[in-house]
């Protein structure tokens, strides 16, 4: 048992009742304000915690911290001090903020270590060595393979023996808030001779969670199933932006490349894997046999509620999707089994996207591709317009939840807007 985790838990500091980040998540993030470079903090109610003044008041001596280790640009030195280590502040954290404790309460540290959020602005995380981006969603797969290939065997014929995945960009995945400009590429219509340049007509999101790894390997070791927690540090909300008319022509032989490594962004605030704890599911149920190094037992799916929402410039948003987590048919377990079964080795600050989490109802498509059938079918939005694919101006925005003994962890928002083509 976790005792941060305790749904009992209440805070002396005010948390409102629909807050994603009540006593029992505390998340961790960077963060910066008009008087303070980016340092880390975690997040509670509407207030950020300023770890580095935390430390330097003596909240956290006894945990044998490093000096200076939330005094950084990123999380990655202190998510790399291992499982134990982190599990350890957090349950500190909960410790001080519980409502029958006094110890920040009453100290003068309290006015300069509690910041309210909307006085602060939010910084990527971690700097990511690697980005690598699953497709586990049989529901997406399904109908991806049903649109360009053959409705009666949509599925390749490795997808239900391997976590399939390709390699992406790290280097231009960016934070909530970020802009995109659309790119542009070569797009080629199905009856056309040859390849045009241009901007991409058919921009798209996708409705990803991707974890982070908190735990280096060597180059020819791998990670069974079993022992995968403790490479996990937490959770982020993904939009894999993806252009699918550049897509369609590239992606044969070699899978996407230019249709997607132009931006990604994740949410800010990590949700650790210490928090989801008890929002663990069994998966769907795979039929098909697999290879003992990808088998995996026990509860390694997550109940998280799902949604995007388009909101076109100057109108109010619309919901376009509402998924969750536990659709997915490989779990994470599988999936970094698989990433390194073959001797990869991992790094701190690595990240890891599920793919597009789609349901199996019309409204849980986690993609425009998937949500209008490739443009065929319009969708109608609260202000009377309609989208087959996002246009200059829209911001699409994701977040998450997950629910149990009236306890709600919650993501916050990943939000971007989309810029006209440079």
């Amino acid at each position: 048992m976790i005792k941060a985790n305790n749904p009992a838990l209440k805070s002396w500091l005010e948390v409102p009742v629909d807050s994603d980040f009540p006593i029992q998540n505390l998340p961790f993030g960077i963060f910066k304000t008009d008087y303070l470079s980016p340092v880390a903090g975690v997040a509670i109610g509407k207030y950020v915690l300023d770890l580095v003044c935390l430390h330097e008041h003596g909240f956290f001596d006894g945990l044998g911290l490093p000096a200076g280790i939330f005094n950084q640009k990123y999380l990655n030195g202190f998510i790399g001090l291992g499982k134990k280590k982190t599990r350890e502040v957090r349950e500190r954290i909960s410790e001080l903020l519980q409502h029958d404790n006094e110890e920040l309460r009453l100290n003068v540290a309290r006015e300069l270590a509690i910041i309210p959020m909307a006085e602060v602005e939010m910084c990527m995380p971690v700097t990511i060595p690697n980005y690598s981006d699953f497709y586990s969603s049989v529901e997406h797969a399904t109908n991806v393979g049903t649109m360009f290939r053959d409705p009666k065997n949509a599925l390749l014929p490795n997808w239900k023996h391997l976590p399939v995945a390709y390699h992406g960009r790290a280097s231009s995945i960016v934070v909530s808030g970020t802009s995109i400009h659309r790119p542009k590429g070569q797009t080629k219509l199905p009856d056309a001779e040859l390849p045009v340049f241009g901007p991409s007509k058919k921009l798209d999101f996708e409705l990803e969670l991707a974890f982070i790894t908190c735990k280096e390997t060597p180059l020819g070791s791998s990670i069974s199933t079993k022992d995968v927690d403790d490479h996990i540090f937490g959770f982020v909300l993904f939009n894999d932006w993806s252009a699918r008319d550049i897509q369609t022509w590239e992606y044969v032989p070699l899978g996407p490349f230019l249709s997607k490594n132009f931006g990604s962004t994740i949410s800010p605030w990590i949700v650790t894997m210490d928090a989801l704890e008890p929002f663990r599911v069994a998966g769907p149920k795979q039929e098909t046999p697999v290879l003992p190094y990808l088998v995996s037992e026990g509860q390694n799916n997550f109940n998280i509620a799902l949604e995007v929402q388009l909101q076109p410039e100057n109108e109010e948003a619309s919901t376009v999707c509402r998924s969750n987590y536990k659709f997915l048919y490989w779990n994470v377990n599988q999936q970094l089994a698989h990433h390194t079964v073959n001797g990869c080795n991992i790094q701190v600050g690595d990240l890891y996207a599920s793919g597009t989490i789609s349901g199996s109802t019309p409204d849980s498509f986690g993609s425009l591709l998937e949500l209008t059938w490739n443009g065929q079918r319009p969708l109608a939005l609260a202000n009377g317009q309609q989208r087959k694919f996002i246009e200059d101006g829209d911001t699409i925005i994701l977040r998450g939840f997950a629910e149990k003994d009236h306890v709600r962890i919650g993501f916050g928002e990943c939000k971007g807007k989309i810029l006209p083509a440079l």
